[in-house]
């Protein structure tokens, strides 16, 4: 986060008087917004009328999240202008002087790595479970029948969900004819 002095009224003990700091990253968050919002505006004014008897066309729920971006993208630059700062985050129950744990987020890696290679193969039924006791004994549970059994259960319940109750494929894997 960049700051730069700005004079002001009264500041923070140990600076110099009369200054206050600005968090120019608020503004490149506001034209963010703000270039998001003109561009869903932009690309809904592209899109076709639906049919005459429509209360909302389709193009309305676009116009509404553009127009709302753009809105909060100007308030905040406004808000920022002003001087208002965000507080600091403190953390919760995180030790912020902690670096990261590189072997933790590698495992996780490694783990959804293999779920990639071998969905095609296996199906998302078994890879699913594997991904879930996998992620689990990674992050520190040692229950591994637990662990697969909530995988089995969340994976056969997202299968069926994605593939009777909305429609759409997902590999069945060796698992094909079973499920």
């Amino acid at each position: 986060m960049s700051t730069h002095e700005i004079p002001e009224p009264g500041g923070q003990p140990g600076s110099q008087p009369g200054s206050r700091v600005v968090d120019k990253a608020q503004y490149g968050l506001a034209a963010f917004l703000v270039l998001a919002g003109g561009y869903v505006l932009i690309d809904a004014g592209g899109l076709e009328d639906g049919f005459a008897d429509q209360p909302v066309q389709p193009y309305t729920l676009p116009y509404v999240v553009g127009g709302v971006l753009v809105l909060l993208g100007v308030l905040l630059a406004v808000a920022t202008a002003r001087g208002d700062r965000p507080e600091a985050e403190e953390g919760e129950d995180i030790d912020l002087t902690q670096g990261t744990d590189v072997r933790t987020v590698g495992l996780l890696a490694l783990v959804l790595v293999a779920n990639i290679a071998l969905i095609d193969v296996l199906g998302w039924a078994i890879t699913g479970a594997l991904l879930f006791a996998g992620s689990a004994a990674v992050l520190g549970s040692r229950n591994w029948v637990r662990d697969i059994a909530v995988g089995v259960a969340l994976s056969l319940g997202s299968w069926y969900g994605f593939y009777v109750g909305l429609g759409i494929p997902i590999p069945a894997g060796i698992l094909d004819g079973v499920l």
